[in-house]
């Protein structure tokens, strides 16, 4: 029970909510709806990743759960740390379940929750309008199909007796208020959350997409180098222009590109929180994400400032040309670095990449030679960019 999972904590509190969404139904363990029994004694409770812990009490005649205030110093985080080792000990999903902001999420990885908003992004959803237990008993199925860009909210979450993900139905319902029941295993390949920010995470990690920017983005690419190599126009890394802030944003580029990877290798279920729940605030999110979005916030940053000082350095033309090659070395090392660091090589190309771009820097920026004219330094023999002489 909570008590004995909370020992020597207070397990009264005033009413905060009542709602219609009972946990112990979602779970399967609601015995007036056909549930199993549960193993365990009331009185249950939701705890916050901060230590507040909210008892919930359930009235099973008005088919209600409420929820009742009880909080926790944040230095008695661990009086619930330790799981209650007797017979009345709550089950392992049960145990489990917490409240990250308004999402309730369960041991599992679930990341969502009732009233959470969906988009289809495949071409069609089946979807049953008979109740689970009915499907399972063999009953003759009705379904109805979804068209891609439908939106959707989660109606329930219903955990059934089975082996894996497959125990899991989710109840959806339709713009059209049509309600019906699909495998959760089923339902999140086919859907996408309804964020932008999830949307555009989504787009950039299909395969076919990401392998055909890929092949676009590398022959603009090279066309456009070897067209402004023939010009001896400025190029970022090689005939740069005065400023660092280009050199840095590719190096930005790179890191949080691996980074990302990263963080999808080692902390999958931090980046699926993220997917499901997306910010663009770092300061409420793990460290983790909080160093991820500092870096995008910071590449905006940069970018910002090399687009004033190439605008200041060189004509409009050329500029647009500089700021299009320089767009297309940052789509590359994000493609490269996103895709090699999950196989552990970007790491090394990342090391390497970041040696070569300050090599690069402090070559092109060197100054040998001084005008005979102006005295101003400059970087190689030719026509001075500063009075214009010929210097030989």
């Amino acid at each position: 029970s909570l008590q004995k999972a909370l020992p020597g904590c207070n397990t009264q509190g005033a009413l905060l909510m009542q709602c219609r969404h009972c946990i112990k139904y979602a779970l399967g363990y609601c015995v007036k709806h056909g549930g199993k029994a549960p193993g365990w004694k009331e009185p249950l409770g939701l705890r916050l990743g901060d230590g507040r812990v909210f008892r919930l009490q359930f009235d099973c005649k008005a088919c209600l759960m409420k929820i009742l205030s009880v909080f926790l110093l944040l230095f008695l985080v661990s009086c619930y740390g330790n799981a209650p080792q007797s017979s009345e000990a709550l089950p392992e999903d049960v145990a489990d379940t917490v409240v990250v902001g308004d999402s309730l999420s369960f041991k599992s990885g679930r990341h969502y929750s009732v009233n959470y908003n969906f988009v289809v992004k495949a071409d069609s959803i089946i979807l049953l309008r008979q109740q689970p237990e009915e499907l399972a008993a063999e009953l003759a199925a009705d379904s109805f199909s979804v068209a891609k860009g439908a939106h959707l909210v989660v109606a329930d979450i219903r955990l059934l007796d089975g082996v894996g993900t497959d125990s899991v139905w989710v109840q959806v319902a339709t713009e059209q208020s049509d309600f019906g029941w699909i495998h959760e295993s089923s339902l999140l390949p086919l859907v996408v959350p309804d964020d932008p920010i999830s949307q555009f995470i989504s787009f950039f990690s299909d395969t076919h997409v990401l392998f055909s920017l890929v092949f676009v983005i590398v022959v603009a690419f090279a066309y456009g180098v070897r067209h402004m190599s023939r010009r001896r126009s400025s190029i970022v890394l090689f005939n740069d222009i005065g400023s660092f802030y280009p050199t840095l944003l590719t190096l930005l580029v790179a890191f949080a590109a691996t980074f990302y990877a990263s963080i999808q290798n080692f902390a999958p279920d931090v980046w699926r929180h993220f997917y499901y729940n997306p910010t663009l605030n770092p300061f409420s999110v793990p460290l983790l994400l909080a160093v991820f979005l500092c870096s995008v916030w910071l590449m905006l940053l940069v970018g910002l400032a090399a687009v004033d000082d190439v605008r200041k350095e060189l004509p409009l033309d050329e500029a647009v040309m500089y700021l299009v090659s320089l767009a297309g070395f940052c789509a590359v090392d994000y493609i490269v670095f996103s895709i090699t660091a999950l196989y552990y090589i970007g790491y090394l190309l990342l090391v390497a990449y970041t040696l070569f771009c300050l090599y690069s820097y402090h070559v092109n920026h060197r100054c040998r030679y001084v005008c005979g004219n102006c005295g101003k330094k400059i970087r190689s023999k030719g026509t001075c960019p500063y009075c214009g002489t010929e210097n030989y």
